[in-house]
């Protein structure tokens, strides 16, 4: 569990990093740029012991199939409630499929 929690953490901070700034499309990119970077070092600080705690539970793959899938969670809260993009059908639909692509990861 501490693995998600860690993964769930560090996603919030890199989706504040990567998309954060396109509601400051008057700032100067260099001033976004090096915001972005100082909000990733703290997601890296919570990414990097995410894997070292849940690379013995789980396997490399399975580890980025879980972050993709909280990403995308994460990145689905973020677009409605910061960026105020609604999600549409075809959105759900896609995220469906990639549950599908969880399931057959973890499948023994």
């Amino acid at each position: 569990m501490r693995t998600i929690i860690l993964l769930t953490i560090s996603n919030i901070f890199m989706t504040f990093a990567w998309y954060g700034h396109l509601r400051f499309k008057s700032s100067p990119l260099w001033i976004v740029i090096l915001a972005s970077w100082g909000i990733a070092f703290v997601e890296y600080c919570f990414q990097v012991p995410a894997n070292r705690i849940g690379h013995g539970q789980f396997s490399a793959a399975q580890l980025k199939v879980i972050q993709e899938v909280i990403t995308l969670v994460v990145f689905a809260g973020f677009s409605v409630a910061y960026l105020r993009e609604s999600l549409r059908w075809n959105h759900v639909i896609a995220f469906l499929f990639i549950l599908g692509a969880v399931f057959f990861m973890f499948r023994r």
